[in-house]
């Protein structure tokens, strides 16, 4: 017979922080061995990121200043858009046309990661956009530093070797669909 008693047990909760993008809470639980302590969550709605690839093989980059860390990174496009419930697929178009001005003849999901699942409820879908066409980018006020360009798979993976890219929803994006032999 399986024991039925939860792992954690979530005591009490109360919001400390809360912000037009997320919710910071703190709760108080008790383990299975009945000791108590607290719990920081911070709660975000899903993100997308989407990996373009143009007929030559070469994958789209964007780059822009990441204000928590205080540097420019080259990083997948990746965002959120739309209100509460909007679908994936409907929020990745959206990015990628805001972000670099390029739609998608065909799009394929390749998977959903969660982001920081020690410290917060937020995950992301991950899209591969195929047939695209270029078109001009809207990108929103916070993206106006935000640049793009095309990237070889080789040159992609030096990238991450030398640390060039650091943003790990990137860097797992394009190992689940390296894994995955969809690029």
């Amino acid at each position: 017979m399986r024991d039925t008693q939860p792992d954690i047990e979530t005591l009490a909760s109360r919001e400390v922080y809360r912000n037009a993008w997320m919710t910071v809470r703190e709760d108080q639980v008790r383990r299975r061995d009945g000791s108590t302590g607290i719990y920081g969550v911070v709660e975000k709605v899903n993100f997308v990121t989407v990996v373009p690839v143009h007929a030559d093989g070469s994958v789209q980059l964007v780059q822009q200043f990441r204000y928590p860390v205080g540097r420019r990174h080259w990083e997948f496009v990746q965002g959120m858009w739309g209100p509460p419930g909007t679908a994936p697929l409907e929020a990745a178009r959206h990015e990628l046309l805001e972000e670099t001005g390029l739609t998608a003849a065909q799009w394929q999901h390749g998977g959903f990661l969660n982001l920081a699942q020690g410290t917060m409820r937020q995950g992301f879908d991950i899209f591969l956009a195929r047939g695209l066409t270029q078109g001009a980018a809207m990108p929103e006020v916070e993206e106006q530093d935000l640049i793009t360009r095309a990237v070889t798979l080789a040159e992609l993976e030096d990238m991450l070797r030398n640390g060039e890219i650091r943003d790990a929803t990137s860097v797992a994006s394009f190992g689940l669909l390296r894994l995955k032999g969809l690029i």
